[in-house]
């Protein structure tokens, strides 16, 4: 059955793909290729050491860290400890998603800070903010506070250094009186301090084109999740180069994005085991795509 977002991925970017011109002059100054740690979030709380080493042997060379909280920091290590052992494995945390607490909701900045804090030890360049629980994202004045708390946000961090992002999911291109959230959150916040991370299979799913959003938001797009979508299973993610999703086009139109870092990200459906198909991104990755 050919449903809207099929059309998408095998029409329309088919079409674009012999349109752009092949050019990957964008931001990242060489080949680098990140690694969202939530991938591997069975592993990691299990052995951070052996886990990272993996992860540079796959052929990464960034990640970005997940899952931090002012009580136990990074799966029980300290900022300071788990700087040390990406140093030792050349990994830079280029990024990192920090939930912020409630900050997003009531302003209380207590875990903005704590992040602030974490993502300058570990040398990070964006802090990115990964969720909206869903009590708070129900109408377009949810989303015109949190465009508000994120401004907020991202003076802090530059004050500090850094540069403040937002991930999205799906839910972000639900409908509110004929508008997205993720336009009133494009729109409602400062274009020189607040930047997006896009998660290019969430924008897919939910029956958008990222080309389209690169076109009508050029430079606002410092960052990509890269995971593909099942064949079989729309709601599956698979390795890259192995599914629904012609990655190609979106490359080609990087410049146009600001791309500065992508991030391979696969939540399920490890093929054998989820080492091997970090492997197998990133080979597909460094072969077809940069």
């Amino acid at each position: 059955m050919i449903t809207r977002r099929n059309f998408l991925i095998h029409t329309s970017l088919a079409a674009t793909a012999v349109l752009a011109l092949p050019s990957l002059a964008f931001s990242m100054k060489k080949k680098e290729i990140g690694l969202q740690l939530y991938t591997l979030r069975e592993e990691l709380p299990k052995n951070v050491n052996t886990t990272l080493e993996k992860v540079a042997a796959s052929g990464y060379t960034n990640v970005e860290t997940y899952g931090f909280s002012i009580k136990d920091q990074f799966w029980g290590l300290s900022s300071i400890e788990l700087k040390k052992i990406l140093d030792e494995n050349n990994l830079k945390a280029v990024s990192g998603h920090y939930n912020l607490g409630s900050f997003l909701y009531d302003g209380n900045t207590t875990e903005l800070i704590a992040s602030i804090e974490a993502a300058k030890i570990l040398k990070s360049e964006f802090l990115t903010v990964p969720w909206v629980d869903e009590p708070f994202r129900k109408n377009i004045d949810d989303y015109k506070k949190i465009a508000s708390r994120l401004n907020q946000a991202s003076k802090m961090c530059a004050d500090a250094g850094l540069k403040l992002a937002y991930h999205n999911h799906d839910f972000e291109f639900q409908k509110h009186d004929g508008i997205t959230g993720y336009e009133i959150l494009l729109n409602e916040t400062d274009k020189k301090l607040v930047y997006f991370e896009l998660d290019l299979y969430w924008v897919i799913f939910s029956g958008y084109d990222p080309l389209q959003l690169f076109k009508a938001n050029p430079g606002r797009f410092k960052m990509w999740h890269v995971k593909d979508m099942d064949k079989k299973n729309q709601t599956l993610n698979t390795e890259v180069g192995s599914g629904l999703i012609d990655f190609k086009p979106f490359f080609k139109e990087a410049k146009q994005s600001g791309l500065v870092h992508f991030f391979v990200e696969q939540e399920n459906n490890f093929a054998v085991n989820s080492f091997q198909s970090i492997k197998a991104s990133a080979d597909f990755i460094s072969k077809q795509l940069i």
